[in-house]
């Protein structure tokens, strides 16, 4: 109980890890994880802590659920949290996040959740192309990270700890290159949910000169490129470019099996591409309203023993 703990975690009633996170902060992957229904579903957990999204995704009706981490750093909380929970799944340990699909040997999975991750790494192209072919036809893919509201196609470098003094990260995405970045890689944004970072209250610093937050993305995995109709260039690089082709399996991700997990409720499509009916990040981040606090303990960064997804 007095180590160090990322996640707040229910062991017993009443008796709760202290996570790093303030009480009333949204965990947006965790909200939008609600809009899957995983009854019988396959599940990947990337980057797993405590393990507080394998657990969901268990008490949620998955039929299995791997949770990856770099290294075994958790090792006796996951336990401990599968114990006092009363769930089990599976855990591996990784290295670096690249090639994850060479680790994973092609496993398929309906949905994926990559949160907290592409701020810490040096590429998160590279990041999610190892990711990407790991995912079924059709499926779900729920990927956050920091980004930048910056009206175009670029990455902020966190020199000097201008953004973060925390060691491990790297870079905040726009949110346009976020969306391309997507769309490039076959995944078609559908939700979102945004946090800006100065309604973060915490002895972490998340802000910089530039506005900046946390969005959280629901995709469904597309068989083709989702390129606007003046984008040439997206669908000729897909094409051609060696390192498209090389740096996803995309025969991998063409050959896995078409999963069948629904959406639950219905999508706000007010901010959709009509071309491509998918959801513009950008046009959505600047007009729906973001997400500051939350008075609900589910919808936190506390796993409680009640909690049933």
């Amino acid at each position: 109980m007095k180590s160090w703990w990322y996640y707040s975690v229910e062991l017993l009633p009443g008796i709760i890890t202290k996570g790093v996170y303030p009480p009333d902060l949204p965990m947006i992957p965790r909200m939008m994880m609600r809009r899957c229904s995983l009854q019988g579903m396959s599940c990947l957990d990337v980057g797993t802590m405590e393990g507080i999204m394998p657990v969901l995704m268990r008490k949620a009706g998955a039929k299995e659920v791997l949770a990856v981490d770099a290294i075994n750093h958790c090792d006796h909380k996951l336990k401990a949290v599968k114990h006092y929970h009363n769930v089990d799944f599976e855990f591996k340990t990784v290295g670096s996040i690249y090639q994850l699909d060479e680790k994973l040997e092609g496993r398929p999975f309906d949905l994926i959740n990559y949160s907290g991750l592409l701020y810490h790494v040096f590429s998160p192209l590279m990041a999610l192309c190892g990711v990407r072919p790991l995912l079924k036809r059709n499926g779900l893919l729920i990927v956050s990270t920091n980004v930048v509201l910056d009206d175009g196609y670029s990455m902020e470098f966190n020199n000097g700890g201008r953004m973060q003094t925390e060691n491990n990260t790297f870079w905040y995405v726009s949110v346009k290159l976020f969306d391309y970045m997507l769309r490039y890689l076959k995944l078609s944004p559908q939700d979102c949910i945004y946090v800006p970072h100065t309604a973060v209250k915490s002895d972490i610093r998340y802000t910089f000169e530039k506005r900046s937050g946390y969005l959280s993305v629901l995709c469904r995995a597309s068989d083709e490129v989702l390129a606007t109709a003046d984008d040439e260039w997206m669908l000729n690089s897909a094409a051609g470019s060696w390192e498209y082709q090389w740096n996803a399996d995309w025969k991998l991700a063409a050959r896995q099996p078409k999963s069948k997990i629904n959406i639950n409720g219905q999508l706000d499509k007010s901010h959709f591409r009509k071309d491509l009916d998918c959801l513009d990040l950008w046009e959505a981040v600047n007009n729906r309203p973001p997400l500051t606090v939350t008075q609900s303990p589910s919808d936190s960064h506390l796993l409680s023993l009640s909690d049933k997804f």
